[in-house]
């Protein structure tokens, strides 16, 4: 199991390095990210967009390049090209680089020339904090709005991708809801209940699944004690799924920002991962994403 970012770094740089497509990457920040995640021996970066300006870019980073940059103006063309670089094998991962989300993930989903291959995309991020001594896996904050049923299973099953990457055996899903108890006016516990049998019963093979828990219950196992709750995933969770994207985009975003930790994402259910970073994501948490990605897209 690795536990935290370096070793994350560490395993990519064993297994040799992935090709990265990017489309557009006119920011000094994804610039940085990429370049550090091949001086680091990740990836091997494809940038496609505007020669000279991308080379402007750079030069206002104070940014030593010698990156391949495949011609390309058209804003809508060089998306394509990123897509279709993966569609032909010849991209590992892809990332947005200055394009609007909606029109890159049109390009991953075009029924004709895109990539998907799951029935469901969903955001999984990944966080390291000091107080908890492994990683926190959180899905979905930052795709799928208010998911049913069956897409929280497909939303578990693209997180426990990512939990195979990062060398979890059999993860410790914790299901949230507001509460631990099964209420019929709270969907959100009956879904968490009824995904927990489905693990028991190994219709959702190789985790074990507990739920509905809430954050404190899943986060703590002092915690869960002292409500009588007897869990074998309460204190120890690997995945905590949430039961919509409000909830898991303040869950990723407190922990990111009020805690001393260190942060990546990814989008499953493609061909390949997909880096999809904000533009207020600083150039260490881009860093982590590719390097994150670069193994997730050994599983996919």
């Amino acid at each position: 199991m690795l536990k935290n970012f370096d070793e994350v770094v560490e395993r990519a740089k064993e297994l040799g390095k992935r090709k990265l497509a990017v489309a557009n990457p006119y920011e000094v920040e994804d610039l940085k990210a990429i370049k550090r995640a091949k001086d680091e021996g990740v990836i091997e970066p494809i940038i496609i967009g505007d020669k000279e300006k991308i080379e402007e870019f750079l030069k206002k980073g104070n940014i030593e390049s010698d990156m391949e940059i495949v011609e390309e103006k058209d804003y809508y063309k060089a998306i394509e090209l990123s897509i279709q670089f993966a569609r032909e094998g010849k991209a590992d991962l892809i990332m947005k680089g200055l394009v609007k989300t909606p029109d890159l993930l049109h390009a991953v989903l075009d029924k004709e020339k895109g990539i998907r291959k799951y029935k469901l995309l969903s955001h999984v991020g990944v966080l390291s904090c000091s107080r908890y001594p492994k990683f926190i896996i959180m899905s979905d904050g930052g795709m799928v709005i208010a998911p049913d049923f069956d897409e929280k299973v497909e939303i578990l099953k693209n997180a426990l991708i990512v939990a195979k990457a990062l060398e979890i055996e059999t993860p410790k899903v914790a299901l949230l809801s507001a509460i631990e108890i099964v209420n019929p006016k709270m969907p959100s516990t009956l879904d968490a209940a009824l995904i927990a049998k489905m693990a028991q019963r190994r219709q959702i093979k190789g985790i074990i699944a507990d739920g509905p828990l809430a954050f404190d219950n899943a986060i703590s196992k002092w915690a869960a004690e002292h409500k009588g709750i007897d869990s074998p995933v309460a204190g120890d969770a690997d995945v905590f799924i949430v039961p919509n994207i409000e909830a898991g985009n303040i869950f990723f975003k407190i922990l990111n920002y009020l805690s001393d930790g260190k942060s990546a994402g990814v989008v499953i259910g493609a061909k390949v991962p997909v880096v999809l970073p904000s533009r207020a994501d600083t150039p260490e948490s881009k860093f982590y994403s590719i390097v994150l990605s670069s193994l997730v897209s050994r599983y996919t």
